[in-house]
């Protein structure tokens, strides 16, 4: 079976609808088999977690930080990884390596030697392959759908997540009970091998890595930090996550001990009771389009995050199984709203060349929050019971709902990160070295004096877009003798990094603004550009015989020129 990739802007038959995206044959199939391994992974959770409830309680919650504290300490390296690699063989390398880890952990439950260190330690290592996975797999989906369908993409992920929470724990439970959790953990496993089954019949197209050929780990990283914090509409997506995430984690952190201390309900009835949070999840698939048409994303997530507040005072007061379970139908509805609304906006605002990266600080404060919230709410309940740690997650998601006002997600509709090579190639006498730098590049502009603070203003725009695509600083001058003259200067770390701003990283969102503030240029002018290298180590330019250098007059770096 090979499935190629399909035109990234093939015809739907129904673009609005929530199925859309599957009419993709690779997206299909990968959800499928996404499916297929997120329902053995809530197997093995509902497993790995019985197998501890009758220890400390602080050590039910730990399996929950296990699984996810490994995305604080790898997420962003995975997404350097994934945007410098073959995005479908970093997917393959880490099926491997949790196929490998399950079926250790399978072989020890099945030798009756799994003792609560080694299963939280492989549940540690199953939270790695994880971590290294989740910006690579985040980061291929615009590759498998249209851009118009992220948003029923994004859904979808939530969908197979929470299907997979309705199926998984459920059938995990009842495996258990009846059996004993070495199957559970034996299913897991070989559930890896269906993705891997998809990735080997997927005909990508060759990949285009957005990371300079020979760039240090550190410095793409420090290349994707830039990239968050000179953009506002991603910082304000993570914010919101901050915000909504300690509250909600006191729900998957502390569910276990609701079942079985205030409802007195085994293994099976705690599956029942994740099966319903997943079947309210995949029921909001279906209305959360038209939803989030009504409504918008702010307030989506607004009405999400009370009713999940909701959800959170019901299991600290009701003591009824059936009444519990039919609340937590909403539960599962609040957060696939709220995590398919931060998905979206994040997906439609990252371009290529640094979408992993930016998807993998997603990742990090959301898994994150959830691992370093979680034992703080087992500690909270170990000590206080739990009626507190309950109502205060509730608290925590009330507040979140009502600092939308101050702080909403920015609106992202203008917003195209499609990528615009639009600046001209460098016409230099010499062709510096790839690791050349720092490179001060200044560009001289002709604006007439009453359009003067309109140009600086518009510039703002233009500064943030120069350092999120590579700029170490940056300003903007007018000239002291002739106030007509402004002068933008920044530097860049190497001259791969400027030529990366030429080749990749600009996007057709950074062109309009930088047109916007040219439009106020004297007629008949032109922007001026020159590019200079750091001598710390010498003249970088040498002559090797006397006389001038040539320069062509085609190429001559003072004759006007688009920017650069």
């Amino acid at each position: 079976m090979n499935l190629a990739t399909p035109p990234p802007h093939s015809p739907s038959t129904e673009p609005d609808s929530a199925w859309a995206p599957l009419a993709g044959p690779v997206f299909r199939a990968l959800w499928i088999a996404q499916l297929v391994s997120n329902v053995g992974s809530w197997m093995q959770m509902v497993g790995a977690q019985w197998l501890l409830i009758g220890h400390d309680p602080a050590l039910v919650t730990l399996v929950q930080t296990a699984s996810g504290l490994p995305v604080v300490l790898l997420a962003l390296p995975s997404g350097v990884v994934a945007d410098r690699y073959d995005r479908r063989m970093v997917l393959l390398a880490t099926q491997a390596a949790l196929f490998t880890v399950s079926t250790v952990l399978t072989a020890l439950a099945f030798a009756d030697v799994l003792t609560p260190a080694p299963l939280l330690v492989l549940t540690f290592l199953l939270g790695c392959g994880t971590a290294l996975m989740g910006p690579a797999w985040q980061a291929i989906q615009p590759e498998l759908v249209e851009r118009r369908q992220l948003g029923q993409a994004a859904a979808l992920g939530g969908v197979s997540m929470n299907l997979a929470r309705a199926v998984g724990p459920a059938v995990g439970g009842l495996v258990v009970a009846a059996t004993d959790a070495a199957w559970v953990f034996a299913f897991n496993a070989v559930s890896f091998l269906g993705i891997a089954v998809v990735l080997l019949s997927w005909r990508r197209p060759e990949p285009q890595t957005a990371v300079p050929h020979g760039e240090r780990m550190r410095t793409a990283l420090d290349a994707g930090r830039r990239y968050v914090r000179h953009a506002p509409g991603i910082r304000r997506v993570l914010l919101r996550t901050i915000l909504f995430v300690p509250g909600g984690a006191a729900l998957w952190a502390l569910l276990p001990l609701v079942a079985i201390h205030s409802l007195d309900l085994g293994s099976g009835g705690y599956g029942l009771l994740l099966g319903a949070v997943g079947v309210g999840a995949v029921a909001g698939a279906f209305v959360l389009p038209r939803v989030d048409r009504k409504l918008g994303a702010n307030r989506t997530l607004g009405c999400g995050a009370l009713l999940f507040a909701g959800v959170l005072v019901v299991l600290a007061t009701v003591r009824d199984p059936w009444q519990v379970t039919v609340t937590l139908l909403f539960a599962g509805l609040a957060w696939i709203a709220v995590l398919s609304t931060l998905n979206t906006a994040l997906q439609t605002r990252l371009p290529g060349w640094v979408r992993a990266r930016g998807l993998a600080v997603y990742l990090l404060v959301f898994q994150g929050g959830q691992a370093l919230a979680a034992p703080l709410w087992g500690a909270l309940a170990a000590r206080l019971g739990l009626i507190a740690p309950l109502l205060s997650g509730a608290a925590l998601l009330v507040v979140c709902a009502l600092s939308l006002r101050r702080w909403p997600l920015h609106d992202g509709q203008d917003v195209d990160p499609s990528p615009s090579a639009h600046w001209p190639a460098p016409p230099l006498v010499f062709e510096p070295g790839q690791a050349e730098g720092p490179v001060l590049v200044t560009v001289s502009y002709r604006i007439a004096p009453e359009n003067g603070a309109a140009f600086t203003e518009r510039m703002e725009y233009v500064a943030r877009a120069r350092r999120r695509t590579g700029a170490l600083t940056w300003g903007l001058y007018q000239d002291g003798q002739d106030p007509g003259r402004f002068i933008e200067s920044y530097v860049v770390a190497s001259w791969s990094e400027h030529l990366a701003q030429h080749s990749v990283r600009l996007t057709l969102t950074d062109r309009r603004h930088e047109d916007r503030a040219r439009l106020l240029l004297v007629p008949g002018t032109r922007p001026d550009v020159t590019h200079a290298f750091d001598t710390s180590g010498g003249p970088v330019v040498r002559r090797t015989s006397p006389g001038p250098v040539e320069i062509d007059p085609a190429t001559d770096p003072q004759q006007p020129k688009g920017p650069s």
